[in-house]
Order: structure tokens, then sequence, then C-alpha cells
């Protein structure tokens, strides 16, 4: 019996691989694996009653140790005779389904398999994926990709006259390490041949961003004016400005490095080698929303939470522009807002946006 059954586990460990490319026959597997592991079971625990009762009959010194051997041996095979006719009576499902495993895991073109790869890495980046990447296409293929991204940055407010002065302490806001991200979805194509090292990225995605005042502070409106001051209803916990936009990032990759291949007597440049790019773009966002949020205790309440919708001084739209280094999978970026984020009802000293990030996730479909 433990042959036999051996056999159909190596049988089904064969199977498996190509169960997987075939969700009908892998059902058809698994039903019969239940079906192997139900009979096992309910016939071993029969047996083992038997074996149960005549234990305690010699126990009870009713039978010696010659008869109690005997009968175990008489059980033991008993048992292993109606397993054995019940999994026979069962094997002409598994080998309908075996057949057709073997027919396609030896006549099964070789490549057809693996045409369409996923691959996934984790870099200092964060998570990077492709998705459906097909081996047999043309190079051609790679020059043309949409993407989904993510990134996390480090977002400060600066003043006209000191656009990248991010670490100015003369600012209302803190200057915190991650306190901003965004995501997009966008296409990348290639201008010029297939030689060509210049891209242009077109997308659409969501930035949000967070500004926290300096110790003890919050945002406040009144009057129309948004600005910062102290906070004098407990003991504050926690606050932050939230700006939520929708905008669209136009950018000009330039693979600084480039590498070529050839396929079918055309040279192309391998969009799959890791190479150094410069990236420089442009984008532009409306603002979805704007909210102040606060979080406190006092001596009623040990938390408090408001979330407070911002009307006014946040300018509906922002234009700016980007620069980032990348190479492979590593993307840095400094983004810069030419237009303020804060208009004239916020009386604030620093009206500016500057972001430095990193793409924590990049999947390619």
């Amino acid at each position: 019996m433990k042959t036999k059954l051996i056999f159909m586990a190596a049988v089904m460990a064969f199977t498996y691989t190509a169960a997987q490319r075939n969700p009908d026959r892998n059902l058809q597997i698994k039903t019969y694996s239940k079906k192997i592991d139900s009979i096992v079971v309910s016939e071993k625990s029969k047996m083992n009653a038997e074996l149960d009762i005549i234990d305690k009959d010699f126990k009870e010194k009713k039978i010696t140790s010659e008869q109690k051997q005997k009968q175990r041996l008489e059980i033991a095979s008993k048992y292993q005779q109606t397993i054995n006719e019940k999994v026979d009576a069962q094997q002409s499902e598994l080998q309908s389904a075996t057949k057709e495993m073997v027919k396609n895991a030896v006549f099964m073109d070789r490549d057809s398999a693996g045409n369409h790869r996923n691959e996934m890495w984790v870099g200092l980046n964060g998570l990077n994926m492709k998705l459906g990447q097909n081996k047999k296409k043309s190079p051609q293929h790679s020059l043309q990709t949409v993407e989904l991204s993510a990134s996390m940055m480090g977002s400060g407010l600066t003043s006209k006259n000191e656009p990248f002065n991010f670490y100015n302490k003369d600012s209302d806001t803190r200057n915190t390490i991650i306190n901003s991200s965004q995501m997009a979805l966008r296409y990348e194509g290639q201008i010029g041949g297939f030689k060509s090292p210049v891209f242009y990225r077109v997308g659409l995605g969501v930035r949000f961003d967070q500004y926290v005042p300096k110790y003890g502070k919050v945002f406040k409106q009144e009057d129309h004016n948004l600005f910062v001051d102290d906070f004098d209803r407990g003991n504050l916990k926690k606050t932050q400005f939230n700006n939520t936009y929708l905008y669209i990032p136009v950018d000009l990759r330039f693979v600084l490095n480039p590498k070529y291949l050839e396929y079918e007597g055309v040279q192309y440049l391998d969009n799959k080698k890791r190479q150094l790019s410069l990236v420089l773009g442009v984008y532009g966002g409306v603002k979805v929303g704007s909210v102040n949020y606060i979080k406190y205790s006092n001596e009623n309440s040990r938390r408090i939470v408001e979330r407070e919708r911002i009307m006014d001084g946040v300018n509906d739209f922002i234009v700016g522009g980007k620069f980032g280094i990348s190479y492979g999978s590593f993307k840095v970026f400094v983004q810069k807002d030419f237009t303020p984020i804060f208009n004239d009802s916020a009386l604030l000293k620093n009206k500016y946006g500057v972001q430095i990030g990193i793409e924590f996730v990049n999947i390619i479909f």
C-alpha cells in the first residue's frame, strides 16, 4: 500500500507544474487528490478503532501476545486491501488527467511557456516589476512601455527669490524628510530611430503634499486668510496641512550610455539593459482638495480629531519642472513648482513648493 501511495504522489508531483498552465486539469488533479486523502483517512480511522479493541483485550488479558500480533496483522492486511481497491476504482480518473498532462509536457513548444514572463525585484528604490514581458518579441516593443510609478518625497516651501533654499529656517513649516508622495501611470516612447537615446513620457497622476507647521503651531483660516499660529485649545499631538493634486507629467529621458543589439539585421537601442539616464520634465496640476488635520487632547477628552476643509489661501493650479537621474531601476529626482502653492490670501513667508524624491515602485506592463 505504501508503494502505491508513493507512486501516486510521484505522479501527482510530476503533473503539478503542467497542471498550473491548465486550470481545468489542475482542478481535476486536486479533486482526485482530495478523494484519495478522504479514502485513506476514513479507512485508517476504522482500522485504528479495531486495533484499539485488540489492545484493550490484551490489557484485560483476554488474548495472548501472539494472538494480539496475529489479529493486528490480519486487520492491517484487510484495510490495506480495502484502500487499494478503492484507490484502484478512482485511478482511471487520474490516468485521464495524467495522459493529457504528459502529452502537453512532451509536445508543447518549449518556448511557449516562457513567452510571457513576469519579473519582480526589490532594489534601493523599492519594488520593481515587469508584467507580461515577451522573450520572442522584437526589441522594438521594449522601446514603448506603459509604467505605473510611485514616489516618496521630502517636500518643503521656498520663497520666490530663493527657489532652492529647501531648508530655510525662516519657513513657517518644518523640514521633514518624507512628507509627500505621488503616483502616475505614464507612457514612454522613443523619439527618432531605433538607435535614438531620447525618449518621451506623458502620463496622468496624483500628488499628495503634506506641510507640518513649526512645533506648537497649526494652520488656521480666518477672514478669508490662511496663516500659521499658536495652538491654544489643549495639548497638540499632531497636525498637518494636506494638498491633493491631479497632475499631468511630461518628461524627456536621455540615455547617456546607450547599449545596442541587433535583431533580424536591424540595430536597436537595448532598453532592457541597465543604463544611465537624465530626465527633464514639466508638469501641470489642478488641486482637488485641501484639508487641515489637527489631533489634540484637553481636559474633556484624550483624543480629539479635526479635519477642516481649507477654502482660501491655496491656488487651484500648479505648474513646475523636474530634473532626475536614473540608473537601471534606481531613480532620484528634484521637482520645483514654478507657480506658488499659496496665494495672496495666505499669510506665509514661503509659498513655492519644492520636492526631492525617489521612485520606490515601478511596474512596467
